[in-house]
């Protein structure tokens, strides 16, 4: 009798660590990175990190983490909430641990799989290397890849997931930045009102209003905020006073290129009326002041993109009452709703 229940609770404790290493196995689940009709093509390496079920989960866990930052409390998502584009609501630059206040605008988080360089100044050439920048800055995370690292070693859950995630299930900082970029490549905004209506889906159409503002927009905006990106991509000049509490030299801080004095690189305008306050240090609260701002308020701090001079040599786009109206009323059609509320890229 004692010998039959020795076998039983033997076959119960095989059984029990069979499920256990099935539940932490590597049985990689590919997910498909939306690539909409109207949109260039990505750009992100998806043979050297393709996404998978597990390997998006624990991105997404990773991206909500505290113990990404010093005091245990920021997440990546403290500066970028879903509900507004993923920037920082309501604050015109960004802000971190012990009180630490930056120097830049949080930016929005969407469509980065189709993007080559990241930040408002290009610091990060590779999507793999952009969470590294705010994890190690004091004003931001303040820590460091290595004690991020120790910390998910001595997490169970993370134990877990990093075997689910990656062949290796080594938990070093190659995974960790590939999870997280395999969580932020799926954040495709695509389905905006705009985007409805030029793929003609739902018969969705834009009202006359609409229609003049995106008029008006491809005349006057578009070199700049171009293709359904809304982005050239490129780095810019484009007139603003300097900030005297930060002086911001833009790109200039990477290269040290006198031509690249307060350039900036090119925003996307997708969600654009969820993303505000807006520029690179959040100065201006509405469109409205933003357009006012091309329209009369540009100055010459002796670097501005030749694409802003006039016929007559003054600086700036100009604009009526009712042009900029109607852009605003387009620029509104970016809002993607599924986007801002798709449950994937939530918390909970």
């Amino acid at each position: 009798m004692k010998f039959k229940i020795l076998i039983s609770l033997g076959l119960l404790l095989c059984l029990g660590c069979t499920k256990n290493d099935t539940e932490i196995a590597y049985q990689p689940v590919y997910l498909n990175v939306e690539q909409p009709s109207n949109f260039p093509d990505i750009v992100y390496n998806l043979e050297n990190n393709p996404v998978t079920e597990a390997g998006f989960e624990l991105g997404k866990s990773l991206f909500y983490e505290g113990k990404l930052s010093a005091n245990n409390a920021i997440p990546c998502a403290f500066c970028h909430e879903q509900a507004f584009a993923f920037t920082h609501h309501g604050h015109t630059v960004s802000h971190g641990v012990n009180g630490g206040i930056g120097t830049r605008n949080a930016q929005p988080m969407q469509n980065l799989a189709y993007q080559s360089e990241f930040m408002w100044d290009g610091a990060a050439s590779h999507l793999d290397l952009q969470p590294v920048i705010p994890l190690t800055s004091d004003l931001e995370m303040g820590e460091t890849v290595g004690n991020v690292i120790t910390k998910l070693q001595a997490d169970s859950y993370y134990q877990n997931q990093f075997k689910k995630a990656f062949e290796d299930g080594a938990i070093n900082s190659e995974n960790l930045l590939k999870a997280l970029s395999q969580f932020m490549v799926m954040m495709v905004s695509s389905n905006s009102k705009y985007d409805k209506h030029v793929r003609a889906e739902d018969g969705v159409t834009l009202t006359q209003i609409e229609l003049d503002g995106l008029a008006t927009f491809n005349n006057k905006c578009a070199s700049c905020h171009a293709t359904d990106l809304f982005t050239d991509q490129s780095y810019r000049n484009n007139g603003l006073s300097v900030n005297p509490r930060l002086n911001d030299l833009g790109r200039y801080d990477i290269f040290e290129n006198p031509n690249d004095i307060y350039k900036f690189k090119v925003p996307s305008l997708r969600n654009v009326e969820k993303s505000f306050p807006y520029m690179h240090d959040g100065r201006f609260a509405t469109l409205e002041a933003v357009l006012d701002f091309y329209d009369s308020g540009m100055v010459d701090n002796g670097n501005v993109d030749p694409i802003f001079k006039r016929n007559d040599g003054t600086l700036g786009i100009s604009l009526s009452a009712y042009e900029k109206e109607s852009i605003i009323a387009f620029l509104k059609t970016l809002t993607d709703n599924e986007f801002l509320t798709d449950e994937r890229f939530s918390e909970y």
